[in-house]
Order: structure tokens, then C-alpha cells, then sequence
């Protein structure tokens, strides 16, 4: 389906296009496509944009990459469907390694997802091969690499589910989460929530890390200044504001 550019919701509509095309493919699954839905529907409350409180939880987390010693990027077949080239560019510029890691997992899929990361320009990536098994989770997203992350200090997990974000946090890993959905037990149990649309947050995130790269003071400073339960019930606060603004605009 060819869709107008000058249509209003021209980047949604393309996008979940481009999310059911990869879905015939195997790359996404149905329920991924759910997902989806439901984080846009949650976009809509900050009004499609990077709030202040979400920037900030991107600096912090930027931060924690920097300072890591494996930081690892957790890549799930939406993650790869939406913004492959973006998550390559943001572990290139840490250096930080990328593991698939799949709810709905087959070798099948497995290798479709970890293909096309290559495909989008990724050197290395790990996940065919998991050697490993995390503490806590019966589903399969328990298996990962040891390389990966079993070792790693750091791990950025957007589009997380819950209860993987959780076994991470109880392993004593630093949780990155991206998520649209600030009520979530990921977003509740991550170290720091990303609340942001995920093609805007690691583009985000990329450009901060020169900025940071050179400057570990300011890095500690973010890092041992953050709470992410104070951030989360800012951006509720947010979010509240935004809808009582919209339903003012309707009164006019």
C-alpha cells in the first residue's frame, strides 16, 4: 500500500505497513504487532514527541553505556522491524555488543531476526548460538549467550517484558527500558525507563554519547543523582497535564 506523504499520520501509517510486511516474513509476530498498537496508543498521551523527563532518562542511560564494562543492547524482532540501523549506530558509537533475545523464539526466527541485523549493516551479532540461561524465567527468553548477556553490567532492553526486566535486575544488572508505557513492571522494575518511542529514543541516545563520552564526572553525576520512580511519576504528571490540555483545546 503506498501511502501519501502528505497524509497526517504518514510515519504511523508507514510503519505499521512495514511491521506487517515483516510479520509475513517471521521477523515480527502477530502479537508483536499487538504490542505495537498498544505502545502507539500510549504515544498518543505524550503527544508523539520526547518529553523532557524521557530526555533526561536518556542521558542517564547513555551514561550508564559509557560506563559499563559489557554493555550489551537486547534486539526483539520489533526492535529489529523498527529500527535496526538505529540500534547498530548506537552500539558502534558505546561500543556496545547486540544479542537477539526472543519471547516467540525458533531457530527459524532466530536466525531470520540476527540475518536481518546483518543485512542492516551489524558486524556482529550474538543470539544464534545461547549457551546460557537466566535465573528466574521458564519461557525462552531465558536463553541467551554468556559473551552476552549473561556477563554483561549493562543491558539496554527496549520493548522489554516484564519479567525478563525483572531476572536482569535481581542478576544485579544495570536495566535500560525504552518503554511507551510508564505504568509497566518493566518500566517499575528497570534501573533507569526510558518513556519514548523507540525510533526517536535511540537516534536520541546516539547523539548524546560524544557528548558524554569525555566527560565521566557528569556521568556519575547522572548516574548517582537519578531516581526512576521519582522520573516515572513525572511523566504521569506529564501525561496528565497533556490530556487535560487537549480536552481545554476542545472547550475553546
Amino acid at each position: 500500500m503506498e501511502i501519501p506523504k502528505d497524509h497526517p499520520r504518514y510515519k504511523s501509517l508507514s510503519t505499521r505497513e512495514r511491521l506487517a510486511e515483516l510479520a509475513k516474513d517471521g521477523i515480527v509476530t502477530i502479537t508483536g504487532l499487538i504490542a505495537h498498537g498498544r505502545g502507539e496508543a500510549f504515544d498518543y498521551l505524550l503527544g508523539e514527541r520526547t518529553i523532557p523527563q524521557a530526555r533526561e532518562a536518556e542521558r542517564v542511560a547513555v551514561s550508564y553505556l559509557l560506563e559499563a564494562r559489557n554493555p550489551v543492547i537486547s534486539v526483539n524482532g520489533n526492535v529489529a522491524a523498527l529500527c535496526p540501523e538505529e540500534v547498530i549506530r548506537l552500539s558502534e558509537a558505546v561500543p556496545a555488543k547486540i544479542e537477539v533475545n526472543l519471547f516467540h523464539r525458533t531457530s527459524e526466527r532466530i536466525e531470520k531476526v540476527v540475518r536481518h541485523m546483518e543485512r542492516a549493516g551489524a558486524g556482529r551479532v550474538l543470539g544464534r548460538n545461547p549457551d546460557s540461561i537466566l535465573p528466574g524465567i521458564s519461557s525462552d527468553r531465558a536463553m541467551c549467550t554468556r559473551e552476552g548477556i549473561y556477563t554483561a553490567d549493562v543491558v539496554l532492553v527496549p520493548l522489554e517484558d516484564g519479567d525478563r526486566a525483572e531476572a536482569l535486575v535481581a542478576m544485579g544488572k544495570v536495566v535500560l527500558a525504552v518503554d511507551l508505557n510508564p505504568l509497566s513492571r518493566t518500566s517499575k522494575a528497570a534501573t533507569v525507563t526510558i518513556v519514548d518511542e523507540v525510533t526517536r529514543a535511540i537516534p536520541e541516545m546516539t547523539l548524546m554519547v560524544d557528548g558524554l563520552r569525555d566527560d565521566p564526572e557528569k556521568r556519575k553525576e547522572l548516574t548517582s543523582s537519578f531516581d526512576n520512580k521519582e522520573n516515572l511519576r513525572r511523566t504521569i504528571r506529564h501525561i496528565c497535564r497533556y490530556i487535560e490540555s487537549q480536552g481545554d483545546k476542545d472547550k475553546e
